[in-house]
């Protein structure tokens, strides 16, 4: 911990921060102060308020009623990112990269460095690569930001923030889609900063990530502050509670054990895209059967070619006893298979629309009748969505994009589901949410097997898939390396075939 951020000088704080939109408050009376040298923890769960207060204290939202305090003076301040000359940098959970320009163009756009009234490239060029060199990212400096994964678009935005010299950092979710080598990686940058007076806002669900980095923790909860206090007094069962308000001993449910004489409703046999090769497994009815490994394994791949996402170079999906033809979206809904994206704000939802039309986007035939859409049974169905999945919101007209992280997964699961899908591949399901939404979902899931469906869980929280699933597969680059089950699913030997410490065993 800072000996600085302890008795440092407090740099900004909120006092007295409300906020309303549209006549909906969303923050009531919030204080917060974050001192020189120091890296605060913002936590609290989906639609506490954190996303706001922190859009609130970098500009980008303009506070209802309350004031923000700079260097000990209350400031208004500018909006749209002006405030980055005053030394404020967000890093946002949403990428805020232009997808046609190089990352040395994005690393410097708005303030590029001419020479003689051209622009000094070579010397943009070798900045960006020491940032990117200072975050122990191998991304270059050359590549155009489209071609980058997302992995690789998040490092990008960190070193964006990091090469402006910002004396306050709010970092929203920064490890959401990193491997834990990145993640180090960036924690040790950001403890040099703290320790240089650089002041971070953490914003994250991961309570170990949040034990392991920060100096002090403030919790909200339903748009009002909960507690300060510093880490060291805190653990993470503590911070949860802090959260929900309630425990959190069941986090996740009692697994339910398939009849291994079950039917299998899914067989993959040999399938082969551009990076997966020769990938086989079975998925029985009832089953939850998790994919763990790196990132970049070949998880994702694997189940978009399944689903007809993405092509196949060879293979055959049979399910429910209909084979899948290759690249065909429409036959494989038909054959009973949903695919829940891991990327709901690219993929998985139209953030510019409202809940009834993302809840139908995949199931229109199902409300229309003679060529025309139902209102009234689009309605039908998100009143019965919003009370099976607790999807919570104050304006029941909010579009998806002002909606919480939790709410939105709860409306892209939703969605899945109203196609009425068997098999269901659930990608990342709790990326970016907070615990007491992981535990709604995880039981959400399990309520769903119970019930006779079967479902895949692709997920980089090894936790998740132990907790989850009752057999267990292991990717490592583009192979299907391991299948574990019973006494043999732990966090070491997951690890050993993800790091290629094991080989391959019989699927």
């Amino acid at each position: 911990m800072s000996s600085e951020a302890v008795d440092g000088a407090v740099v900004l704080s909120a006092r007295g921060i409300s906020k309303s939109f549209s006549g909906v408050q969303v923050l009531f009376s919030v204080n917060f102060d974050l001192r020189v040298g120091e890296i605060h923890a913002l936590m609290g769960e989906n639609g506490a308020g954190k996303s706001t207060l922190v859009k609130v204290l970098s500009g980008f939202e303009q506070p209802t009623s309350g004031e923000i305090v700079l260097d000990g003076k209350a400031v208004k301040l500018p909006p749209n990112g002006a405030a980055e000359a005053l030394g404020i940098v967000i890093i946002h959970q949403e990428f805020n990269l232009a997808e046609h320009l190089t990352v040395t163009e994005s690393l410097f756009l708005g303030r590029e460095v001419t020479r003689f009234g051209v622009l000094d490239r070579k010397h943009m060029r070798a900045e960006t690569r020491r940032v990117l060199d200072l975050l122990g990212s191998h991304v270059d400096e050359n590549a155009l930001i489209s071609t980058l994964s997302i992995a690789d678009k998040q490092m990008v935005e960190i070193a964006k923030a990091i090469s402006r010299d910002a004396r306050i950092v709010f970092m929203d979710e920064p490890t959401a889609v990193l491997s834990r080598e990145e993640t180090n990686f960036l924690f040790r940058q950001v403890r040099k900063l703290r320790d240089q007076g650089t002041s971070f806002v953490f914003v994250s669900h991961k309570l170990d990530e949040v034990m392991e980095l920060t100096d002090r923790v403030t919790v909200l909860r339903d748009g009002q502050w909960v507690k300060t206090s510093p880490t060291s007094l805190l653990d993470g069962e503590s911070i949860a509670q802090l959260m929900v308000g309630r425990e959190l001993s069941s986090l996740y449910p009692a697994k339910n054990e398939p009849d291994v004489d079950e039917k299998v409703v899914l067989s993959v046999s040999a399938l082969s895209t551009g990076y997966v090769r020769d990938a086989s497994f079975e998925l029985r009815k009832g089953e939850i059967l998790g994919f763990s490994g790196m990132i970049g394994s070949g998880r994702t791949e694997l189940m978009e070619a399944i689903v007809g996402l993405r092509s196949r170079a060879s293979g055959e999906v049979v399910a429910n006893g209909q084979t899948v033809p290759p690249h065909d979206v429409h036959a494989a809904i038909d054959a009973g298979l949903a695919y829940m994206t891991k990327d709901r704000k690219s993929k998985g939802l139209l953030l510019n629309s409202g809940m009834a039309v993302n809840l139908t986007l995949q199931s229109l035939d199902r409300h229309g009748k003679f060529g025309y859409l139902s209102a009234s049974s689009e309605a039908d169905a998100l009143t019965r969505a919003r009370r099976r999945f607790d999807i919570r919101v104050r304006d029941g007209n909010i579009v998806a994009g002002r909606m919480s992280g939790g709410n939105q997964q709860k409306l892209l699961l939703a969605k899945v589901m109203e196609t009425e899908p068997q098999i269901i591949i659930i990608d990342e399901p709790t990326r970016g949410i907070d615990v007491g939404t992981k535990q709604q979902i995880y039981h959400f899931i399990s309520a769903l097997a119970r019930d006779g469906h079967s479902i895949i869980v692709v997920s980089s929280e090894m936790p998740e898939v132990i907790g989850l699933c009752t057999r267990i597969a292991v990717m490592r680059e583009g192979h299907i390396v391991g299948m574990l089950e019973g006494d043999e699913i732990s966090e070491q030997e997951i690890m050993r075939y993800a790091a290629g410490l094991k080989k391959k065993t019989a699927a």
